[in-house]
């Protein structure tokens, strides 16, 4: 699956919540990341996720793409992330 992730968390926790995400995710620009991820992987990223993020205060958005056949991304101005390499 293709997923695309969107976070809005305290600035406390936002570099622990990155490093994570960039474990199976390619970011994007700033609290943006995407990319093609197995059901096994996503529920692992979902777990450690939980672990760090507030509950009362912090926000994760899963945008969950079965397939990118009918998708397309288009940027304007400069590139902010990209597919390097997934730590």
């Amino acid at each position: 699956m293709f997923l695309i992730l969107v976070y809005d968390v305290n600035e406390k926790r936002v570099n622990k919540v990155l490093k994570t995400c960039r474990k199976y995710l390619y970011w994007v620009q700033n609290s943006v990341l995407e990319g093609e991820i197995s059901e096994a992987k996503f529920e692992k990223l979902k777990m450690e996720l939980n672990k760090i993020i507030d509950k009362e205060e912090d926000s994760i958005i899963f945008y969950i793409l079965r397939t990118t056949k009918y998708s397309e991304r288009e940027t304007m101005g400069i590139k902010k992330g990209g597919e390097d390499t997934i730590f």
